[in-house]
């Protein structure tokens, strides 16, 4: 046994130097370029260069960021949509896809470097705490928040935290001109993907979606359930603007409104494998006239609902034609707390036509082809949009659709004029209206608490002096516009905005939705079906 022994030891003393040098040539940057173990792979090249850096650089370099410039330098070579996620970016990105987060439930502005509520989410946790809107919030667990220097995202962190921990606020009240003491314990905070419901006729409800959320769909059925109570036989689904997302999701509420078993879309990946969505019995409003508001910004999920409804003759599809993302991705872990959404295929509608704009010339034509629409007249005019025969199809009832670059809608609605693009600019990207209100209303809110929410609907109107009074503050931001011939759309949005941050986002779009030019062709649209199906009973009748 000994002597067998003898021989066991040197063998495995050779083993581990050997495995010592293979492990040696991976640590250490001496070796030779003819070295017994190199693999010579792909990865192996790319980490090696990351060590070379990282421990024989002249400087000290920050090889995390070297690391992301070479995801996204990688990334880019693929596709325009496949995009990597960064550690510090992640959690934001995941509440926003999940649907909450876990906060103390204020919508807030940066006002004078101080954290101010606009309003408090109903039964959140600040609300049932007694914060109410206009209230300075000056420090958290004895943080300061407020301060030129300080951060929105520094705030905002400090507001966050685990669920059921408390925050000690000091608040300052300004219409009682004292400080508080509040205490406010963390809970889920909705965020919310859809915008906005109302009834927009005594038949017609109407559903703004901003994107496809974890919990998008159980949010379109709670509005859909109450507008059904309310009487909608119709409904308009706004995916206006809205970027997509979950492409299950999407799925989900495409098959509210198609019958059993019809195509919703394919996927194919790059081994050729297909996979199918059908609708299922589960639907709330099949059988219905839906119209599907589009437009150069609603893309993939967005583009999936529209498809799956055009090509399934269900509904009508009205605006103008659509992104034209016709790409799947799959976000994928990468272990230190960075993603990577990687595109594993491509959807096909019911028809079988991709809907994906060409990218054969890389990101910055792909982004730059998508910007020529605005000098093109593709968005004036539905005669300006470029189609191809090769990538016609048509739908079970005959109607002709087309693949490549989009949804094109059944009833085309030109973009508006230079001044109405501006104030929608000045209300959803600068938020002048918003800011103009808060001021406004910080001056005395009392001015409007003896009005009802259907009172301030039916009865309230801007005037004259506030009017100018928001020119004045446009005018101090150097916006040069022809103010008084928009002078309806404006009093409708300053009204609109004092509605949101007094009674409900409902309301404020509800008071917009008068000055909407797709709402209006739907309305238009929608009375030509009844008329000609009463001319067609009269018909039967004579």
């Amino acid at each position: 046994m000994k002597k067998i022994k003898g021989y066991i030891w040197p063998t495995l003393l050779a083993l581990a130097v050997a495995i010592g040098i293979f492990i040696g040539g991976k640590l250490h940057f001496n070796d030779s370029p003819e070295k017994l173990f190199s693999t010579n792979s792909k990865k192996d090249k790319l980490n090696r260069l990351i060590d070379y850096i990282d421990y024989e650089y002249v400087d000290d370099i920050d090889t995390d960021s070297i690391v992301d410039v070479t995801v996204n330098n990688i990334l880019g070579k693929l596709d325009p949509h496949s995009v990597y996620i960064p550690k510090s970016e992640m959690e934001e990105v995941s509440e926003s896809m999940k649907g909450d987060f876990v906060g103390i439930g204020v919508s807030f502005y940066k006002y004078k470097d101080t954290i101010t509520v606009i309003r408090t989410i109903k039964n959140g946790p600040s609300y049932i705490s007694g914060i109410k809107p206009g209230d300075r919030i000056l420090s958290a667990n004895n943080d300061t928040l407020f301060g030129r220097r300080i951060s929105n995202d520094d705030m905002v962190s400090k507001l966050k935290g685990k669920v059921g921990t408390k925050v000690d606020l000091k608040v300052f009240r300004k219409s009682e001109n004292k400080i508080l003491d509040i205490t406010v314990i963390r809970d889920h905070v909705p965020i919310k993907s859809v915008d906005a419901y109302y009834m927009l006729t005594k038949d017609m409800g109407y559903i703004k979606i901003n994107r496809f959320a974890e919990s998008t769909f159980d949010e379109f059925k709670d509005a859909l359930k109450k507008l059904k109570i309310r009487g909608a036989e119709k409904l308009v689904l706004d995916l206006r603007d809205n970027p997509g997302g979950y492409l299950g999701i999407a799925e989900k509420l495409a098959d509210e409104f198609l019958e059993d078993d019809k195509l919703i879309l394919f996927t194919k990946n790059k081994k050729g494998r297909i996979k199918k969505a059908y609708a299922t019995s589960k639907g709330d409003f099949e059988n219905k006239p839906v119209y599907v508001l589009i437009n150069e910004r609603s893309a993939s999920a967005s583009e999936i609902i529209a498809g799956a409804l055009q090509d399934n003759d269900i509904g009508t599809i009205v605006g103008r034609r659509s992104f034209g993302k016709g790409l799947v991705q799959r976000e994928m872990d990468l272990g230190d707390g960075s993603a990577v959404r990687l595109t594993v295929s491509r959807y096909y509608t019911p028809t079988g036509r991709s809907i994906q704009k060409s990218y054969k010339n890389g990101n910055h034509d792909y982004y730059q082809k998508f910007m020529e629409r605005y000098s093109s007249g593709e968005l004036s005019s539905a005669d300006s949009i470029k189609v191809a025969d090769s990538l016609k199809f048509v739908t079970p009832k005959g109607k002709i659709v087309y693949g490549g670059g989009g949804i094109i809608p059944d009833v085309f609605v030109p973009i508006g004029s230079n001044e109405e693009e501006a104030i929608e600019s000045m209300d959803d990207t600068y938020q002048f209206f918003s800011r103009f209100v808060f001021e406004h209303l910080e001056e005395d809110r009392n001015r409007y608490s003896d009005y009802t929410l259907n009172e301030f609907l039916d009865e309230y109107r801007v005037d004259d002096i506030l009017f100018d009074e928001f020119i004045e503050f446009v005018l101090n931001r150097k916006v040069k516009l022809d103010f008084y011939a928009q002078e309806d759309k404006i009093k409708a949005f300053i009204k609109a905005n004092i509605a949101e941050q007094l009674f409900s986002p409902n309301l404020s779009a509800q008071i917009k939705g008068e000055f909407d030019s797709m709402l209006k062709k739907v309305k238009e649209v929608d009375a030509a079906v009844i008329e000609r199906s009463s001319e067609g009973i009269i018909g039967m009748q004579n």
